[in-house]
């Protein structure tokens, strides 16, 4: 009996405190951090723009360069010389049907005047397919079917295995 006295009181102790509100302590204060204020930026001096300066001279200049290579067929070339306003050049190339293009040109500073002109006569070789056809096919053979296999009835439960003749 002094047991279920002890647990009864227990019982009515945990209840009054279980009604009552949790006691907290004071808020924290809280303060922001206190940072040191930024230095002032310093700007290098202001530059002032500088127009560039060219020579007073006319270009001069020559130039060429070929190439010829017998793995992929590739084989053309350029050359140009200009003295001043007066420009002038050529350049080849090996065209897929064969012919060989060359473009002269000039400029006296007042327009480009090209040249075209072709060597060989354009060749179209006769397309021939590189495979062979696909074969023809035989159709499937018609598949051939059996009757099914028939099946007795299993015995019921508690039934003699081997058939009874009456």
């Amino acid at each position: 009996m002094s047991l279920q006295i002890a647990f009864v009181f227990a019982s009515l102790v945990v209840l009054a405190w279980g009604d009552r509100p949790p006691v907290y302590g004071a808020p924290p204060t809280y303060a922001p951090p206190a940072y040191a204020p930024a230095p002032a930026p310093k700007y290098a001096a202001p530059v002032s723009y500088k127009e560039p300066e060219y020579p007073e001279e006319p270009p001069k200049y020559n130039f060429n360069y070929g190439v010829a290579d017998d793995y992929s067929g590739a084989n053309f070339g350029h050359t140009e010389s200009r003295d001043g306003y007066n420009t002038q050049g050529s350049y080849t190339v090996n065209l897929p049907d064969g012919r060989i293009q060359t473009v002269t040109y000039y400029d006296n500073g007042d327009g480009l005047v090209a040249e075209v002109t072709y060597q060989g006569e354009a060749q179209y070789p006769e397309y021939t397919p590189s495979y062979k056809p696909a074969p023809a096919y035989k159709p499937a053979p018609a598949p051939a079917y059996s009757p099914a296999p028939s099946y007795e009835p299993a015995p019921a439960y508690g039934a003699p295995s081997v058939p009874t003749y009456a």
